[in-house]
């Protein structure tokens, strides 16, 4: 690649965007969310409790069903999971999180749509909205 203006250009602009997330109200609350949530004594105990349900569990998993007390490892693994995100804590940092995310697909979206329609852009939320689609509609597979 040759270094020239317009890649100084491209640079400052890059750092002007980075600042200007960084400033953002989103990133604001996505920080406060997760230190909140580093720093709760519940949101700790329940994933001490998590981690420890899930070591229980993965030391008979590989035995399946033959293992004694498999279902109640199980359930109290998908317990303490459940616990762990449905705290206040968790799921207030989950939703910054994701919203976070969702301003970087849409910048991502917007560069790459301003260089071509035909640029894909992989965005990290699965409920994120698509562009315009292209494709065979589904059929172009079928043998």
């Amino acid at each position: 690649m040759i270094v020239t203006e317009k890649l100084f250009e491209i640079e400052d602009q890059t750092e002007k965007l980075v600042q200007a997330i960084l400033a953002s109200e989103s990133f604001e609350t996505y920080k406060v969310n997760r230190q909140r949530m580093y720093s709760s004594k519940d949101v700790k105990a329940n994933q001490k409790a998590f981690l420890e349900a899930k070591d229980s569990f993965e030391r008979i998993e590989a035995y399946g069903n033959h293992a004694p007390d498999f279902r109640t490892k199980q359930r109290a693994v998908r317990k303490a999971k459940r616990a762990l995100d449905l705290s206040e804590e968790v799921a207030e940092f989950r939703f910054s999180e994701t919203e976070i995310q969702t301003v970087l697909d849409l910048i991502g979206m917007a560069v790459a749509k301003t260089i071509s329609d035909d640029i894909k852009v992989d965005a990290g939320n699965p409920f994120f909205e698509k562009g315009k689609h292209s494709g065979c509609g589904g059929s172009c597979h079928a043998s």
